[in-house]
């Protein structure tokens, strides 16, 4: 009996401290547009989770991604820093692994951490494919304890890379990394161990493939359109299946759930996918950067709708607060601020501006207004006021040159920082550490990949990049 005593005296500690710290899931839809959710009217798409979990929670109507595409982005959420100071410049470039990472904040705050889905911060181009345990910059290096991921974007019936092995999963892929998740989930809270997990749709990204009781609902739109609604109509089911399933378990309460898409939505799909904003993916206007964005966090959170401009680059600041992590495991030199103050309150007016820098376009946001340069460095600069012109027809830049000067000013010197970030100075040996292979390697080129071609040329979403490159070989 005193063994007894003696053994809940020592684990009680641990097992307290591990229930009071939250869960935190954060899940990101992979080209899903500012206006593809029921609770912003889509006129044919219905997300009944998505709108429940907007209803119970903080939802965002000036959310920003990083970036106009999916891997820069990506590493915004990582870092808390804009993506060109991390290294990945567009799609497919690799993180550098000199960053800090929220998943090592979580590591080292005692949490199981762990990534589901798409990953492309390896420095590949090309259809998702399953990562090998031999990748450099695989998850379990940027500070995930598990993963289950795949090179970029994954379709039905996924192929998926387990820590390294790699598994053939049956299904919709959103669904196929929630289930995984919740597994995951389980098994850590039940040793009372908090997580961290990421899940990284690979949905609604071409190519589109979905199940015939999804799609039949849009029977009347092209077959493109078709497919792409009913990917999204299987992803809002499996966050219905996800929040359902944290209240089954008991962990809902103290699990802070944060929804939002990588960048605007795409262009060819009808009806529209950005709510009527300007621009779509790549692009720096509205249309390519505002996305839909939720947190819910039952025990804290009351549900409300906040105009606060905020960012993925907040994601990091903002978990530091809500999960007690460390201030030394970000970058001293970070674009985000934690929303923590936002969230519960009516704040609307954010003290410091957002910047964006990709592929070279930037833009400038700074509350109502939004300073845009097509080419950085040319000197020419477009001005809009998105609280009178939400869709970014009226350029200001010569009827309010106060304003202009003011934010010019602002975003050439935050330019500049991110030009150093870039070269390295952020880093304590002052450089970039060099990456093994040229950045934006099409996976098809590579001989560990191209092994696999006589079995996945019979798949969808390899054939057409297998035809390609083998068309290449022969010339």
């Amino acid at each position: 009996m005193r063994f007894f005593v003696l053994l809940s005296l020592l684990f009680h500690p641990l097992v307290t401290f591990a229930a009071k710290q939250p869960n935190v899931i954060l899940v990101m839809a992979d080209d899903m547009g500012y206006g593809q959710t029921g609770y912003y009217n889509h006129p044919v798409l219905q997300t009944p989770n998505l709108d429940a979990m907007a209803a119970n929670g903080i939802r965002f109507d000036r959310f920003y991604a990083g970036a106009p595409n999916c891997s820069p982005t990506r590493a915004t959420v990582l870092t808390g820093r804009t993506n060109d100071r991390t290294g990945v410049h567009n799609h497919g470039y690799a993180i550098n692994k000199q960053e800090k990472t929220i998943a090592q904040a979580f590591q080292k705050a005692g949490y199981s951490t762990a990534h589901f889905g798409k990953w492309h911060l390896n420095g590949l181009r090309g259809p998702g494919a399953p990562i090998f345990k031999e990748d450099a910059h695989h998850p379990g290096h940027l500070g995930f304890d598990y993963w289950l991921s795949v090179t970029n974007f994954f379709d039905m019936n996924p192929i998926l890379s387990r820590n390294g092995v790699w598994e053939e999963h049956g299904g919709d892929s959103s669904e196929v990394v929630v289930n995984e998740a919740l597994d995951y989930i389980r098994g850590e809270n039940e040793k009372g161990k908090p997580v961290f997990v990421v899940i990284w749709y690979g949905t609604p990204h071409s190519p589109f493939m979905a199940y015939e009781s999804d799609a039949k609902r849009f029977d009347n739109l092209n077959p493109a359109s078709r497919d792409h609604y009913a990917e999204l109509v299987a992803m809002d089911r499996s966050i219905g299946n996800l929040r359902k399933e944290l209240r089954d378990f008991g962990r809902a309460d103290n699990t802070i759930l944060w929804f939002n898409s990588d960048n605007g939505g795409l262009g060819n799909i009808k009806p529209g996918t950005v709510g009527g904003l300007r621009g779509f993916k790549n692009s720096v206007y509205e249309g390519g950067l505002r996305v839909p964005a939720i947190v819910e966090w039952p025990a804290h959170i009351k549900p409300q709708i906040s105009t606060y401009p905020a960012c993925t680059m907040d994601i990091f600041p903002t978990l530091i607060d809500f999960a007690g992590l460390s201030k030394k495991q970000i970058n001293k030199v970070a674009d985000g601020t934690s929303l923590s103050k936002v969230i519960n309150s009516d704040l609307s007016a954010r003290p410091t501006p957002i910047g964006f820098r990709h592929t070279g376009r930037a833009a400038w946001i700074d509350n109502n207004y939004k300073l845009i340069t097509l080419k950085v460095g040319s000197g020419e600069y477009e001005l809009y006021d998105l609280k009178t012109d939400p869709t970014e027809q009226h350029n200001l830049l010569t009827d309010r040159p106060d304003v202009a000067k003011q934010m010019i000013k602002a975003f050439e010197t935050w330019n500049t920082s991110v030009e150093r970030s870039r070269l390295g100075a952020d880093y304590s040996s002052g450089k970039v550490d060099p990456f093994p292979r040229p950045q934006q390697t099409d996976l098809m080129t590579l001989p560990e990949y191209q092994k696999h071609f006589d079995e996945w040329i019979k798949r969808p979403e390899f054939k057409p990049y297998i035809e390609r490159q083998l068309k290449k070989q022969q010339k």
